[in-house]
């Protein structure tokens, strides 16, 4: 079995910073007096900032796959917001289901998580573009 390489590492500790933050973004962020629109988009786009980093672990090295998966991933989880079933809905209700699946379908929160998609998979493009640079000064 092949070891987690650190940049995979790296990826796994920032997506898990992402979802602590966006977590207190939602838990906290209304009593805090943040405005509406910042707290529900800015979690929504940090959820696609979060799938985007998740993907990439999964896909490492496939950066046009990565975003495409992404995408698939934060759209189908929106639309599975269109679909009820009792048991799924009584999930929705718990904190846990609110935060992974939503309760209520929106557009705007696919705008949302198509932003955070974006902004994440620009930042891996630069930071990867050079981190490779260095790599390559380093050697040569």
């Amino acid at each position: 079995m092949k070891a987690i390489s650190p940049d995979r590492w790296k990826r796994i500790a920032a997506a898990m910073a992402v979802i602590v933050i966006g977590v207190t973004l939602r838990l906290t962020g209304y009593e805090a007096g943040l405005p509406y629109g910042f707290v529900k988009y800015g979690g929504s786009l940090l959820w696609g900032v979060m799938v985007y980093l998740l993907v990439t672990v999964a896909l490492p090295a496939r950066p046009g796959l990565q975003v495409l998966c992404s995408v698939v991933v934060a759209v189908a989880a929106e639309l599975l917001r269109l679909y009820h079933t009792p048991w799924l809905d009584e999930f929705r209700l718990t904190l846990a289901g609110a935060l992974l699946l939503g309760r209520i379908f929106s557009v705007w929160n696919i705008v949302a998580y198509l932003t955070g998609i974006a902004v994440a998979a620009a930042i891996d493009h630069v930071l990867t573009t050079r981190q490779q640079r260095h790599r390559r000064k380093k050697a040569g």
